[in-house]
């Protein structure tokens, strides 16, 4: 009738233990073993197994914070109820000896043991609680549910380690399946919260699908939670705070001596680290303030900055709202990581295009965000071979993400910075051209698509089709930029095709939805939106601040976007065009109106290396080209 560490344990005539009758299991050694993170065990100094289980209530907890100098009862009201109980009893024995008859309460309190004098109360409550469970659970709940979009699809994420922008990101360990943790469990009908043991049975992001301790196979009472959360601890974490441990009531029939099956089965087994929840914290803490003044891409001119102010900071992305807009509703959302914030002077250092404000003084309270919070680029070396005013190259349109152009350096500006503009679809004076760093892994070198399979977006109008970048170079008298001044390094990113994870809208980059990782090119990852047609895709950097693990949203409190329904779906043939416009304009440029479909023939295990040839017509390695290995 209750659920407790001893309630299977304890004979019925008696609140003692008695472990000499334990059969299934060996006997409970001296000291009980608590699990850490490198799989070694923790014992109390006093040779004692440091648990204690409370003779009023049942509870298990740490034997040192128990009361009575015997330490038989987990807090002064229990050891009272105790002695109270025991008088009871007594009073009623004196009154049948007496010869007056037993009350119907009476007999009850007679057959039943002291061990579970909680039957009546306790039971009582427990019903009242799983009776609220019941109705709460029975109103649909709506929103998206990334475990059971998981469980339901078979779908794999990309794990956190590959995301080193987010929180835990640098510092996740070695958090695996099979890793054990200290949870609430829901599986009981004590009124107060108490918590069990769970392995980890799969990982996603953050979330983790847990299965209590005891349940082996039976997946019935399995869960998903965030694996960062407030409620998860480290094996050891109920011993050290005195929080009651106790099976759930579905399994408690299973063993006689629960103390002794932990034993057995996290002796050797991994847990979290004992600072997770502060490491958590910490990488939770983010410099960027509120009032904070930056420079900004001004999202109707691409060309130029604008001074903004952080309005508002979740989870590194930051609302800037441009100092100008007196009602704050003209913004642009990032990360505080992204290329497209740089500290208040960087436009006028580098030569870059800048809207002066009308505002002549700093409003109260706004103050120039220090320049050592911003994302530093790799340094380079322009003083040799260089990139040149009028080079081609090729790029990711940054109002067409899902496609990558033909394009022009129009200018080259101090730091490595230069500006790009999109041939065929250039605005006359220039406010469509966009910043791109020397090593930004959105610039490529002629040739790239070809090569990678990727349908290379050509200048608008251009009538001789298929594309061919020789004949197009000599038909505009033009060069290619050297390959060999592309970024070249592939960092080892985990991501695999197939990986689901939480992605930003960088054309409404206000939105975080639910995506999928459709193809893998070196470092550069095509991002599908799922629900969404696949016009709407993005070619996005593996290590883009504008990704992030399944769960961050969760985490951090952001809304997440889920797949878009059923109906949003049969809805975008006839309407993909306005959609496609409609989410073009958050940077409300020049928008370029391309039809083409991007092939999506996936290359299982090939790599391509940077390597830089010549072509027949040209000897001083203007042209260049990507070069398949051979296996």
């Amino acid at each position: 009738m209750f659920d407790g560490y001893d309630s299977c344990s304890e004979d019925t005539s008696s609140s003692s233990s008695s472990d000499e009758s334990e059969e299934e299991v060996a006997p409970l050694p001296s000291s009980l073993p608590i699990i850490k993170n490198n799989g070694q065990v923790y014992t109390y100094p006093d040779g004692k197994s440091g648990m204690a289980t409370c003779e009023m209530c049942g509870m298990v907890g740490v034997r040192d914070a128990f009361y009575s100098k015997t330490k038989r009862f987990c807090s002064v009201s229990c050891s009272r109820s105790y002695s109270s109980n025991s008088k009871k009893a007594s009073i009623l024995a004196r009154l049948q000896v007496a010869g007056k008859p037993p009350t119907k309460k009476a007999k009850v309190l007679q057959k039943q043991p002291l061990v579970a004098k909680l039957a009546a109360y306790a039971q009582y409550q427990a019903t009242l609680q799983n009776q609220a469970k019941t109705k709460a659970a029975a109103v649909p709940v709506e929103g998206f549910s990334w475990g059971n979009y998981i469980n339901s699809n078979s779908f794999t994420a990309a794990p956190v380690t590959c995301f080193k922008h987010a929180p835990m990101g640098t510092c996740w360990g070695d958090i695996a399946e099979g890793v054990r943790v200290e949870v609430p469990n829901t599986d009981s009908n004590l009124p107060t919260k108490v918590f069990w043991i769970a392995g980890i049975v799969k990982l996603a992001g953050y979330n983790a699908l847990l299965r209590y301790e005891g349940f082996e196979n039976d997946s019935s009472l399995d869960f998903w939670c965030n694996i960062c959360g407030s409620d998860i601890h480290p094996v050891g974490w109920c011993a050290t705070s005195g929080k009651p441990l106790v099976p759930p009531r579905t399994i408690q029939h299973k063993y006689t001596n629960w103390k002794t099956f932990l034993v057995k089965r996290l002796t050797g087994a991994k847990t979290l680290p004992p600072d997770f929840s502060q490491k958590v914290s910490e990488s939770m803490q983010y410099p960027f303030k509120t009032s904070m003044r930056v420079e900004v891409v001004d999202k109707t001119h691409l060309c130029r900055t604008r001074v903004a102010v952080v309005e508002s900071v979740i989870g590194g992305r930051l609302r800037l709202v441009y100092e100008e807009s007196e009602d704050k509703t003209d913004d642009f959302w990032c990360h505080m990581y992204s290329p497209l914030i740089h500290h208040i002077g960087w436009s006028r250092s580098i030569g870059h295009r800048f809207k002066r404000s009308d505002i002549t003084k700093k409003q109260d309270g706004h103050f120039d965000a220090p320049s050592h919070l911003f994302m530093k680029v790799k340094e380079v070396d322009a003083a040799g071979e260089w990139f040149k005013e009028g080079m081609k190259l090729e790029a990711i349109d940054p109002l067409n993400l899902s496609a990558i152009c033909v394009a022009t350096i129009r200018k080259v500006l101090a730091d490595g910075y230069l500006m790009i503009g999109i041939d065929g679809s250039e605005a006359a004076d220039g406010s469509d051209w966009f910043c791109y760093h020397a090593t930004s892994p959105s610039i490529f070198p002629v040739g790239f698509c070809e090569i990678n399979m990727i349908e290379l977006t050509p200048p608008r109008g251009y009538a001789k089709l298929p594309f061919k970048w020789f004949d197009y170079l000599r038909e505009t008298d033009s060069i290619a930029a050297p390959v060999k001044l592309f970024n070249k390094e592939v960092p080892n990113h985990g991501f695999h095709v197939g990986m689901k994870l939480e992605a930003v809208d960088l054309m409404e980059p206000r939105l975080v939805c639910v995506a999928t990782v459709t193809r893998i090119i070196h470092r550069l990852l095509r991002i599908h939106f799922d629900g969404w047609e696949d016009e709407y895709d993005q070619w996005v950097d593996c290590e883009s601040p504008d990704l992030y693990p399944v769960g961050w949203c969760q985490l951090t409190g952001y809304q997440l976007q889920p797949p878009a329904p059923q109906s949003s779906r049969d809805s975008q043939s006839s309407s993909s065009k306005q959609k496609k416009k409609a989410k073009s304009q958050q940077y409300k440029g020049h928008k370029k109106m391309t039809s083409l479909q991007l092939k999506e023939e996936l290359l299982d295990g090939e790599e391509y290396s940077f390597l830089q040839g010549a072509s027949d017509q040209e000897s001083n390695g203007s042209a260049s080209y990507y070069i398949k290995q051979e296996p």
